[in-house]
């Protein structure tokens, strides 16, 4: 075997052009496609995409990756008919539907696919996350656990699903806020003291960023956020505790030390912040001694949503896989309770008709191609999943 030279190394990420040009296709259906021109077959179909279960049985979940399908599909002699990016659904309920000739958008499944199943997972589960930690700050810290290229777009996805703030430059500017960040162990060790590096960060940083101490890397808690509040004074807005699950022992007592010894000595004020392998359990547990979350992991390594795309009707008429109900269908919720109903798509007119208080939730989104109802940003999709959470039952962590 021959080593790979530096001149040789192979790019592992797909750019933009190649998902268009079908590239990342799984080849059973660069087959499909070959097969179907050869024989001169085109038939208009109508495919839907619709998940039967969630990850580890969520009772629902929210919709996301929907503007990077745009991105693929617009152009294409295609209909489509979704959910409006952020919606809550729950299971055997289509998200999205595309008709047309199957040869111009078959290839696509792989891709479309997985838009939808990595960003609703991770958006659900900083949904979840969300719902957990109720009033208190969640910043989504998890760019360091995934491949670089995608980092931006679990960022975004988990900002979408209700953290207040993302870790990477790059994901900042996607959202349109500046990424949030505290300290790093690397700042304390070189400097050798927790004291000396926030007042070397306090004395070059732009006075704007917070000043969010990070008390773990040399010495007890409790004394290290008693001599950094008294080192840096009002100007201190919180302290982080990222103690390693070795050094953790019993999480809540040191973190009720550290609030008492804050406490005494008159910095009540001061803001406790926890990181470092949180998961929905440790939120949920955590609450009432904690100002704020930092939370990585466990949503950007959430769970895929298992969404699939079946056909349901060629050629106008309604047929389907076994397993699979057959015929263009769509969703009619109450806004108000979040109820749902799933109706075949010809009935919707009449149902609204008797049912004025309920919206249909697939209304066209690209016709022949061309995009008829605007897309939002990241703020407009977060505003409307936070307005659903709060019609939701309160979460059990873990289920």
């Amino acid at each position: 075997m021959s080593p790979i030279t530096p001149d040789k190394l192979v790019r592992q990420t797909a750019t933009l052009e190649e998902i268009k040009e079908g590239r990342v296709s799984d080849i059973y259906f660069q087959r499909t496609l070959q097969i179907l021109k050869a024989k001169g077959i085109q038939k208009s179909v109508r495919a839907e995409f619709c998940a039967k279960s969630f990850p580890r049985n969520w009772p629902w979940a929210v919709l996301a990756g929907v503007e990077e399908c745009v991105e693929l599909l617009q152009e294409l002699p295609v209909n489509a008919r979704c959910m409006e990016e952020g919606t809550v659904f729950r299971p055997h309920q289509p998200v999205f539907e595309i008709e047309g000739d199957y040869t111009e958008f078959g290839i696509y499944e792989t891709a479309i696919l997985g838009y939808l199943c990595q960003a609703t997972g991770v958006a659900t589960e900083a949904a979840r996350c969300r719902k957990l930690a109720k009033d208190r700050p969640l910043v989504m810290f998890g760019a360091r656990r995934i491949h670089p290229t995608i980092a931006p777009m679990i960022e975004r996805n988990a900002y979408v699903g209700g953290c207040d703030g993302v870790a990477a430059i790059k994901s900042g500017e996607i959202i349109g806020k500046e990424a949030s960040g505290t300290t790093p162990h690397t700042l304390m060790l070189i400097f050798g003291d927790v004291v000396t590096a926030m007042q070397a960060f306090d004395e070059i940083i732009d006075p704007q960023v917070k000043r969010v101490a990070l008390i773990d890397t040399f010495a007890d808690e409790k004394f290290e956020a008693v001599r950094v509040a008294e080192a840096l004074g009002d100007r201190l807005v919180a302290v982080r505790l990222d103690t390693p699950s070795s050094r953790r022992g019993d999480f809540i007592q040191i973190l009720q030390e550290v609030r008492w010894e804050l406490d005494l000595r008159g910095f009540e004020k001061l803001q406790i912040f926890v990181s470092g392998g949180l998961n929905e359990e440790a939120i949920a547990d955590l609450y009432p001694y904690v100002s704020g979350y930092g939370v990585g992991t466990n949503i950007s390594s959430a769970p895929v949503m298992d969404f699939s795309m079946d056909i349901v009707e060629i050629e106008g008429k309604p047929i389907a896989k076994r397993g699979k109900a057959s015929g263009a269908k769509t969703v009619l919720r109450s806004p108000e309770t979040l109820e749902d109903e799933i109706v075949p798509l010809s009935a919707a007119p009449q149902r609204l008709s008797a049912h004025p208080e309920r919206v249909d939730l697939l209304p066209p989104l690209i016709n022949a191609g061309r995009l008829v109802r605007p897309l939002y940003t990241a703020e407009e999709i977060r505003t409307r999943v936070l307005d659903q959470l709060k019609r939701l039952p309160e979460i059990e962590p873990g289920h």
